[in-house]
């Protein structure tokens, strides 16, 4: 596959480097707003700095991984699918619905495979957690808690344009409730504040939150986000059934354990997702290759990402409204 990446940001270089480290995938060509930055990461593998638009009309180009800023993502889709080349797009399509279901309309139009950033769906532990689930190993799966939590929250000038908490932090947590619910999920309900930065909540949103899912049958999915863990990347799961728990833990660099006289010490989690997801995102691109080449669904798609959307939207309407949000069965 020759892959081209638009993007050469934070994210933009993660990519990058998982594409380095596929065996038969050749980065093509990078783009970004910043010529300058796309010099240099094409430089560092070997690869070319092009335009966007020579992208999208270069016949050599099998497919393109859409790493730039949120609102380019939807038309960058659009241009891939009208393209003919498959895309990896980065997490969310638009921060609103409407514009999401006009960049899915165009890939019903113009089938290609389309895949979408939700690469905790890749981690090693939450596929293992997610494979035992299927496989019984718990009995029936009664909740679900989820834990996420940012060593530091942003900038407040970056919370007016990221969409917010729900649509920018939770919705990766609100996929992997879907993928491992794995059934609709009837009602929402949702708490938040400002306690960490002022600033945030000057600018319209929260900096902590939680939420409460509950699906057709029953279950009950509680999701747990703070922008502040002073210890590092905090990212859990327990999935709790009628024969038994799992659980995913922390990352650190060795998970090595002490213990002493005084008691037991681990090593702090990974500090960010940038190490915590390393292996997630080369993952990702393996995933995406390997679902072009045999035309299949991959992993994690554009209509996962239609639907965790819908869910940080209710998210944000339960938390606006001070009440339970029902939901419709396609969720």
């Amino acid at each position: 596959m020759k892959l081209a990446l638009i993007g050469a940001g934070r994210i933009g270089k993660v990519h990058a480097q998982a594409i380095h480290l596929h065996p038969n995938v050749t980065l093509a060509a990078v783009a970004d707003f910043h010529q300058p930055a796309a010099e240099a990461l094409a430089e560092q593998y070997g690869s070319k700095a092009t335009s966007v638009d020579e992208i999208f009309t270069d016949g050599d180009i099998d497919a393109v991984l859409i790493a730039s800023s949120t609102p380019t993502h939807a038309e960058y889709l659009e241009r891939a699918a009208r393209a003919g080349k498959a895309v990896l797009c980065e997490k969310p399509i638009a921060l609103d619905l409407a514009r999401t279901r006009d960049a899915l309309q165009v890939l019903s139009e113009h089938p290609v495979t389309c895949a979408l950033g939700f690469n905790r769906r890749h981690d090693p532990q939450f596929s293992a957690l997610k494979k035992a689930i299927t496989q019984g190993r718990i009995g029936a799966l009664e909740t679900l808690t989820i834990i996420s939590r940012d060593p530091s929250p942003p900038p407040a000038e970056y919370v007016s344009d990221s969409g917010g908490l729900f649509r920018d932090m939770m919705i990766h947590d609100l996929d992997m409730a879907r993928w491992l619910l794995d059934e609709p999920i009837e009602s929402i309900f949702a708490v938040g504040s400002s306690i960490i930065d002022p600033a945030i909540g000057e600018a319209g949103d929260v900096d902590t939150a939680m939420v409460t899912l509950t699906t057709a049958s029953g279950k009950l999915c509680q999701i747990s986000n703070s922008r502040r863990a002073c210890y590092g990347y905090d990212q859990r799961i327990e999935a709790f059934g009628s024969q038994g728990m799992l659980q995913a833990q922390n990352e650190s660099d060795t998970r090595l354990r002490f213990t002493g006289e005084t008691g037991q010490v681990e090593e702090k989690p990974k500090w960010f997702f940038l190490e915590r997801y390393a292996e997630a995102y080369r993952l990702e691109i393996l995933d995406f290759v390997d679902a072009w080449q045999e035309k299949r669904t991959p992993l994690a798609g554009a209509q996962d990402g239609l639907e965790a959307l819908r869910l940080a939207d209710a998210a944000e309407r339960s938390l606006r409204e001070g009440r339970k949000i029902m939901l419709d069965a396609a969720v």
